[in-house]
């Protein structure tokens, strides 16, 4: 292989892991329902809205996390599920929307 592409494709594999830690990270917003989240961000972003939440939740409505306006799709609904309603941090990579969770908290 001539040097010079072996020296790209090493640049490109190594911005490519880069890429992806760089996904890696917490975010902080409320636990609601999709349905209500997609209607009205700004309400499901709140304490308000946690009642409806909960309701949702335990009909078995698909949780998302609202944070600053924007909806992030979880990969783990139970983890998500007890806090539904709640303002919690959650901990994961980024893919897209969708946030691989690895821990929430409260």
């Amino acid at each position: 292989m001539h040097p010079m592409k072996k020296l790209f494709l090493s640049s490109l594999m190594s911005l490519s892991l880069l890429a992806v830690s760089a996904f890696a990270g917490s975010w902080t917003g409320y636990i609601s329902d999709e349905g209500c989240a997609r209607k009205d961000p700004a309400k499901a972003e709140s304490d308000a809205h946690a009642g409806c939440a909960q309701g949702c939740a335990k009909k078995g409505a698909t949780l998302v996390l609202v944070s600053g306006g924007k909806i992030f799709k979880l990969s783990d609904q139970d983890k998500a599920r007890p806090h539904a309603g709640h303002k919690v941090t959650v901990e994961g990579s980024l893919d897209g929307e969708t946030i691989t969770v690895k821990d929430i908290k409260m």
